[in-house]
């Protein structure tokens, strides 16, 4: 990797984190480092499971216990069963720990127009413009890819989303009993694989690998939540894919799409897929596509 990009990255983690004054220990003049504060305002005024509190802040459970102990000692915030499911805990703001999140939020918006105010118009729109990039990137590189059991129920969930997206798309609906869609693919000795994208913990995004034959897959399953998209991980998930077939030793990877999933086959056609006649029943396809892994290996090499 470009090491002038390293550096950059790290000039600019350093300038950012003293701008907003991550390294003071009274964050916005409240009393409390940036840790706490911002764990104050993820809770909300509306509360929080604990457990999506932990994974949206990336934070281990002894370290975000340490920080609800301070909340709670402070008379900010209680910490009590879910009355939904007793086995999860919620955490609520008291109605002084709501008035400071408000004396944040207000903070908050002031401390953005001071990082505004001093710039002319033309330099807002830049600097708007280019946090509104930065944020996009980092989101996309905070996404992770791993191979998960179908059966799971966040592996269910994003193929029942998959589904309902087809039946909206699809002209006649769409029947996922009506056969052409990838069955049980839950770990690499089945010669079957199934991939989640989780961003924040959350899944975004799922694919299927199935072997055909001893040396062909279908890639099937390709599915990426709509507030994921625009972030290049349709790509990532179909490389991730592709690198599940060349590992199982196979030579070439198929797949099949309906002609309404136009933004399909204009990935599938970029990512060096050419068109092919029909090689399967599924009722739903009208495209077939095809992709030599061992030549796009050899160009790789060579390149």
């Amino acid at each position: 990797m470009d090491r002038s990009a390293i550096s950059r990255v790290r000039s600019f983690n350093r300038l950012f984190t003293l701008r907003v004054g991550a390294l003071n220990d009274s964050y916005l003049g409240r009393g409390r480092p940036l840790g706490l504060a911002r764990l104050l305002f993820e809770v909300g005024p509306d509360g929080a499971d604990l457990q999506d509190l932990r994974e949206r802040l990336g934070l281990d459970s002894g370290y975000i216990s340490r920080l609800l102990k301070t909340l709670t000692d402070d008379g900010l915030a209680v910490v009590e069963a879910d009355l939904a499911d007793r086995r999860r805990r919620r955490v609520e703001l008291t109605k002084v720990g709501r008035a400071e999140w408000d004396a944040y939020d207000a903070l908050s918006d002031d401390f953005a127009r001071s990082m505004l105010q001093p710039l002319g118009e033309r330099q807002r729109e830049r600097l708007t413009a280019a946090m509104a990039e930065i944020e996009l990137l980092l989101n996309a590189a905070s996404i992770t890819i791993a191979l998960e059991p179908e059966d799971s129920e966040d592996a269910k969930r994003c193929v029942d989303a998959y589904f309902q997206e087809l039946d909206r798309r699809f002209k006649n609906g769409f029947d996922p009993g009506n056969g052409g869609y990838a069955g049980d693919t839950k770990d690499r000795e089945s010669r079957s694989w199934f991939l989640i994208a989780r961003s924040d913990g959350q899944p975004v995004g799922c694919g299927a690998l199935k072997a055909l034959d001893a040396t062909t897959g279908e890639i099937k399953r390709m599915w990426i939540a709509p507030d994921a998209r625009g972030l290049g991980l349709s790509r990532r998930l179909l490389n991730e894919l592709e690198g599940l077939a060349r590992e199982a030793g196979m030579t070439r990877v198929r797949l099949d799409t309906n002609g309404t999933l136009k933004e399909a086959q204009a990935l599938y056609r970029k990512a060096g897929y050419r068109e092919i006649g029909r090689y399967n029943d599924n009722p739903y396809a009208e495209l077939w596509f095809e992709k030599d892994l061992v030549t796009e290996g050899r160009e790789t090499s060579a390149a």
